[in-house]
């Protein structure tokens, strides 16, 4: 199979994942998106492709599927491996940067979900600043805003009073 066939394949199978994530057929789009990853993988070592990045583009996605289907887990795990990039990149204002906060948000909800409050307060407020800063389209930017805003209150909420409001360490001497 020639590398131009894989990787059309693989383009595919990432765009058929998107939409399965989008029809909500969670189970369909987790292995789109692994199939995506696996046609890459055949792909010679001395040809030009940026694996990497196109793992992290399929880890978004894999990510937010895996969260809907409740596994928190799998789902942290995938969104670290796209973050593993997209941090590196920094790239918010390009296309990517779409995946790059889709990354940091289903990261965000697993946090939560496995019941590291802490962590995730920290990555919704890093998401709800990288929504404020994208300068390009965003889907449902409104709703993705009140959906982040909503779990930075709920999180607050539920922190112990102290250490909600801690001040740093420089805070008190300015």
């Amino acid at each position: 199979m020639k590398p131009l066939k894989q990787v059309a394949q693989a383009y595919m199978a990432l765009s058929e994942g998107e939409k399965k994530l989008q029809e909500c057929a969670f189970e369909e789009a987790v292995s789109e998106y692994q199939k995506a990853m696996e046609f890459t993988r055949a792909i010679p070592e001395e040809e030009v492709f940026d694996h990497d990045g196109f793992d992290a583009l399929c880890h978004a996605g894999l990510s937010g599927a895996l969260g809907k289907l409740e596994r928190y887990k799998e789902s942290l795990a995938s969104a670290d491996q796209a973050l593993h990039y997209f941090n590196r990149r920094g790239e918010l204002h390009q296309d990517e940067g779409k995946q790059w906060i889709a990354a940091v948000v289903n990261r965000a909800l697993a946090l939560a979900r496995t019941g590291q409050s802490v962590n995730a307060l920290k990555a919704f407020q890093m998401a709800g600043e990288m929504v404020d800063e994208r300068k390009g389209e965003l889907p449902d930017r409104e709703k993705l805003q009140q959906m982040i805003a909503d779990n930075i209150t709920m999180l607050q909420s539920s922190m112990p009073e102290d250490g909600a409001k801690r001040k740093a360490w420089w805070e008190f001497w300015s």
